[in-house]
């Protein structure tokens, strides 16, 4: 497989300036529409080529800023009583609300790519707290800070109803405290393992979080009991008073800067650059981070803009998660499915069973991600099920997406088969073997003195033919894998 993961992207945050010798191109644009969301159709990339990269990366972020989030379900803060009168299976709700993430996911970019790397971060587990109201206020919450401030982001939170019930928040007492999201508030969430804080620490945080489960009805929403709160004095990071949940955030955030900004901008450059991390970028990036009093949109500019970004080395060097393969796809083929086909929940069912199942990460930690995703078992199943997709699409969608893509009629076989070619993988494949291969098979049984005398175009009957079969051979090749 062609990956840039051995190789060291010295490319500096200097923003990106398009010259002669390292022009602004489709596959810098697909790079951009790759990372920042989930691929895009031929007339978006088109659009972009016309446009400055600083302005395209302001476009989209700005898009991401002020998306709204998804509309509340009628079911959205239901308690137990409602849904027990509705009497419809609780694991449908779960079910409906990731098809509405992944058509969330086929209709966005930037603000759902952040939504589903959240999902990651943040993790709860739908299966242990199985309340769809308190599933989707999660998902809400998600969406509505997933390119905001990261402070007020980490107190909302601690403080949801899914997490409280995840790591046991709506259990701790002054009686009992419990450790658990005080753990991973800081192992996981803010600081990462053995990054500044102590087992003391994390002892004394519990404390500070007890009294958050005081609820009025069953699934209902959660509030602050002081008679369940530990009034007494904590240490925390050498600081001594009777905190309590804000204190807990505005402490953090104000002992550890540092720490909490390498920490989320490295998690946020292994996501959107490479698995392999750039130290000093990182630094520079953290300085932004935190120069902006940790907001998250001015650190995401920086790095989409820059030359490191745009770097060669940092184009192919993820390893695409069964979501992504599937999304990106179809994203950027738009092809479509007959209603009865279930399109939405298919993808759904495939992501699981390549171990990618939305907001239910494999455990507290989240997936693991790049390397996790693929095995000799996985790397078939996943051609086996775009294969299945492939032989859906009516015939007239593989002809008007290769018109489409080439920008009108087109009777150079060469031409066309490189184009497709390299409209599906991150780079231009280093074997010439390969594009010796794919020309063979998209050619298919057409004569060849037809493509010599210009008889064959895109308007030949044979053409929705080869296209099909060369994406069937495309989605085989190891490259496509990356992203």
């Amino acid at each position: 497989m062609q990956t840039s993961l051995d190789n060291c992207n010295q490319s500096s945050l200097d923003p990106y300036i398009p010259s002669p010798t390292n022009p602004w191109d489709r596959q810098k644009a697909n790079h951009v529409y790759r990372r920042l969301g989930f691929g895009a159709p031929p007339e978006i990339l088109n659009a972009a080529l016309n446009q400055n990269p600083t302005e395209l990366i302001d476009q989209l972020v700005d898009e991401a800023i002020n998306l709204a989030p998804r509309t509340v379900p009628i079911w959205g803060y239901w308690v137990k009583d409602d849904f027990q009168k509705l009497g419809k299976r609780l694991r449908q709700y779960r079910i409906d609300l990731q098809i509405w993430m992944i058509n969330d996911l086929l209709a966005n970019s930037l603000r759902e790519r952040l939504t589903l790397f959240w999902s990651n971060h943040f993790v709860t587990q739908l299966s242990e707290y199985e309340i769809p109201s308190y599933a989707f206020q999660y998902y809400n919450l998600l969406q509505r800070h997933s390119i905001g401030n990261f402070k007020t982001f980490t107190h909302d939170i601690g403080i949801s109803p899914a997490m409280l019930g995840y790591l046991n928040g709506n259990i701790s007492t002054v009686r009992k405290p419990n450790e658990n999201y005080s753990r991973e508030l800081y192992e996981l969430f803010t600081l990462g393992v053995n990054n500044g804080y102590t087992q003391k620490d994390i002892e004394e945080t519990s404390r500070a979080l007890t009294g958050w489960n005081k609820r009025e009805i069953a699934w209902g929403p959660y509030s602050f009991d002081p008679k369940r709160f530990d009034h007494t004095e904590k240490t925390i990071f050498g600081r001594k008073g009777n905190w309590e949940y804000k204190d807990v955030i505005d402490i953090l955030f104000e002992e550890k800067p540092v720490q909490i900004s390498e920490f989320i901008v490295t998690k946020l450059y292994k996501y959107f650059v490479s698995p392999t991390v750039s130290e000093g970028i990182v630094k520079q990036l953290a300085e932004t981070f935190r120069s902006n009093n940790f907001e998250l949109a001015p650190v995401l500019r920086r790095l989409f803009k820059s030359e490191h970004f745009f770097d060669i080395k940092s184009q192919g060097a993820i390893i695409k998660s069964p979501i992504d393969l599937y999304i990106s796809f179809f994203k950027e083929t738009q092809f479509t499915y007959p209603d009865s086909f279930a399109f939405p929940q298919r993808i759904r069912n495939r992501a699981i069973e390549l171990k990618q199942e939305l907001l239910e990460p494999v455990d507290v930690a989240g997936w693991p991600g790049d390397e996790y995703w693929i095995d000799t078992n996985s790397f078939l199943l996943r051609w086996e099920e775009l294969s299945y997709f492939l032989t859906q699409v009516e015939l007239v969608q593989y002809k008007n997406f290769v018109i489409n893509l080439m920008g009108g009629n087109s009777n150079d076989v060469v031409l066309v088969t490189n184009t497709i070619m390299d409209t599906f993988f991150p780079q231009k494949l280093a074997n010439s073997m390969d594009y010796e291969q794919a020309l063979v098979i998209f050619k298919d049984e057409v004569p060849v003195n037809y493509f010599e005398d210009g008889t064959w175009d895109l308007n030949w009957i044979s053409v929705p033919k080869q296209v099909h079969a060369l994406l069937q051979f495309i989605i085989k090749t190891p490259e496509f894998q990356l992203k």
